[in-house]
């Protein structure tokens, strides 16, 4: 902190010398103290280019992560199914092992459970809870193991036929590698959040080839803000990150979808119908998978072979029904393009859903996107036929409603519908999506906030570890309200000569001009600020001399932290915070010791009440004066 006059920067409620809200004077000259660079030595402007140089690094990173995992799946999926080294990307459901492709899930379940319990219990779960586990718990500090141990156990998971995508394992070990830079140099916790949603962000951009909804995923998952500070950096990775894409793994989305008629304006009603229907899946999913997890809390047996069972159920799904196993981007695909028919997508979504809640559920790893994308997918292309054959001439588009359900089954479950509307246009890129995308999408998040208010899909995990997230955020009110709106402008003053027992005195008489705040202004012959007093060191000063015989300018401080009235309330509460006291004098800038007002704590909460009163008081309409 920048100060003038030579006053100490330090400020401590009790004092060096025990008094309250003051150091012991320097000098009879009265110092005041400004902040001109509350976040450190360095221009704010320096970290944040320096932030987005890493973010840079990071999202390069993210994405040769991103194709390494993508590789190393296609070489367990290649050697487990298929018993060739080979890194290209074969869906598991072309293997012809017959009743031994049961087995093959157990064996990547067992693997997985050893590296849970022997290394890090951290690569269980679909990543995403665990790096906002980190934000909130770990100062956003990931472990280097982590992001070792977390993609290759996802690789084996996914490449042993796990109905996983590989989004969850990149987005957590993408936030590791973000953690780790910003563990690596010098950075306050603030700046290893936004590199660690850096990485996320990237690893889902990475992964999709969806630079925007990365973004947007990590401001509403893991940030909960929307400053240039995290931005611009959050952009930065993301767009490298689909840079990377692009030249591993080729220019398109990872979807291929042909074009789609969305039946604008005549299918909006189905779209409505849709919308309720894709928020009762996405509840009714969510309380299935920890439904799930609670089964398997109540096994008698180690958790190490938990993985190992839910796999083998999964591997007996995966015989009847070859499609749920592995990724299933291809079968994807081909229900956005309308090429499964009803009964088979009626299979899909319920055997995708059921292989995923009994594998997810059993503590493995993999990623919670792709295989929820499936389900509800293949839920909307079933409810674009089944309308047909009810009604012929409605002629919806299966692969239109099948979009739209993935991006609203997730987006409610999530919490995060804003991010799954523009991922599903991404996919698409086209604009006649938008519409149905966003009434879809905000009616499932409505049903799903009705039913489930305070836990998600992502969040319910650390609800049941005692942590509680807030996702919806706003303005903060005391960056909007300045200091003259709330501060006392009847200023409690009192001489700096008076003696001290002359103002214990009048307390004690409940003098209304000094018992008014705790703190009292002290002001020279000139009427000029010259200190602070505050009943702490009132009472101090009597301790020490019971005749009170000094000054309340000697027992005061002359080491005075001030505001001013153009100031906003959230610089006036930094500085308070950050000196550990109560009050501070308002000032005039071309006159610091002119004072015009007193701001303590409860000018801050008065801002703080305002907003209440817009969020609860109602105030009387137009409508009553009609009527009266």
């Amino acid at each position: 902190m920048a100060t003038t006059g030579g006053g100490s920067a330090s400020r401590n409620e009790t004092g060096s010398n025990g008094r309250d809200g003051g150091t012991t004077p320097l000098s009879a000259t009265t110092s005041f103290q400004y902040t001109t660079d509350p976040e450190g030595t360095e221009p704010a402007q320096f970290r944040m280019a320096l932030v987005s140089v890493l973010a840079g690094g990071i999202g390069l990173i993210a994405g040769l992560v991103a194709f390494a995992l993508y590789k190393l799946i296609g070489l367990f999926t290649n050697l487990f199914y298929f018993h060739r080294w080979a890194a290209d990307f074969t869906s598991p459901r072309l293997n012809s092992l017959g009743l031994w492709v049961i087995v093959v899930p157990a064996v990547g379940g067992l693997i997985v459970g050893f590296m849970a319990k022997y290394g890090s219990p951290k690569i269980k779960g679909h990543g995403i809870p665990e790096a906002m586990e980190a934000v909130l718990v770990n100062r956003s500090r990931i472990q280097p193991r982590v992001a070792i141990l977390k993609p290759i156990s996802a690789a084996i998971a996914i490449g042993t036929g796990g109905p996983f995508g590989a989004e969850g394992p990149i987005i957590q070990t993408g936030g590791a590698v973000g953690s780790l830079v910003g563990q690596f140099v010098h950075t306050t916790a603030a700046e290893r959040k936004v590199l660690l949603a850096c990485g996320a962000a990237a690893g889902m951009s990475a992964t999709f080839s969806t630079p925007i909804a990365g973004v947007i995923l990590a401001i509403e998952l893991l940030l909960f803000e929307f400053k240039s500070r995290s931005f611009i950096p959050l952009v930065v990775a993301s767009t490298l990150a689909a840079a990377v894409h692009m030249q591993l793994l080729g220019a398109g989305p990872m979807f291929t979808v042909t074009h789609t008629d969305f039946g604008l304006p005549h299918a909006l009603p189905f779209y409505l119908v849709l919308g309720v229907i894709c928020g009762l899946a996405a509840v009714g999913f969510t309380r299935l998978l920890y439904w799930t997890e609670d089964q398997f809390e109540k096994l008698p047996i180690d958790e190490l072979w938990w993985p190992a069972i839910g796999a083998l159920g999964l591997g007996v799904i995966g015989y009847f029904v070859p499609c749920v196993l592995g990724v299933g981007y291809d079968t994807i695909s081909d229900i956005l393009n309308a090429n499964l028919a009803l009964k088979l997508l009626l299979v899909v979504m319920v055997a995708k859903a059921i292989a995923l809640v009994i594998s997810l559920g059993s503590g493995t790893s993999g990623g919670l996107l792709a295989p929820m994308f499936m389900s509800s997918a293949a839920l909307g292309g079933a409810f674009a036929i089944g309308i047909d054959k009810f009604f012929p001439s409605a002629n919806l588009a299966p692969g239109a409603f099948a979009l739209v359900a993935m991006g609203a089954v997730f987006g409610a479950a999530s919490r995060a519908t804003f991010s799954f509307i523009i991922f599903a246009f991404e996919i698409t890129r086209d604009y006649n999506a938008v519409l149905p995308l966003m009434l879809v999408s905000v009616i499932a998040d409505g049903i799903a906030v009705l039913v489930m208010p305070h836990a998600s899909i992502m969040t319910e995990k650390l609800a049941r570890r005692g942590l509680r997230i807030h996702q919806d955020y706003e303005t903060d009110v005391l960056q909007q309200v300045t200091v003259s709106e709330t501060m006392d402008r009847e200023v409690p003053t009192a001489p700096a000569e008076m003696q001290v027992s002359e103002m214990a005195d009048r307390i004690a008489r409940r003098d209304p001009e000094l018992c008014r705040h705790q703190g009292i202004v002290l002001l020279d012959q000139a009427g000029k600020l010259a200190g602070l007093i505050t009943r702490g060191d009132l009472l101090r000063a009597l301790d020490q001399d019971p005749q009170g015989t000094g000054t309340v300018l000697d027992a005061g401080t002359r080491e005075l932290i001030v505001t001013y009235p153009d100031e906003i309330l959230h610089e006036a509460a930094a500085k308070m915070l950050r000196n550990n006291i109560g009050r501070l004098p308002v000032v005039e800038r071309n006159d610091p010791r002119h004072v015009v007002g007193y701001l303590g704590r409860p000018g801050v909460l008065a801002a703080r009440l305002r907003r209440l009163e817009e969020e609860h008081v109602r105030e009387p309409g137009w409508i009553g004066d009609i009527f009266r």
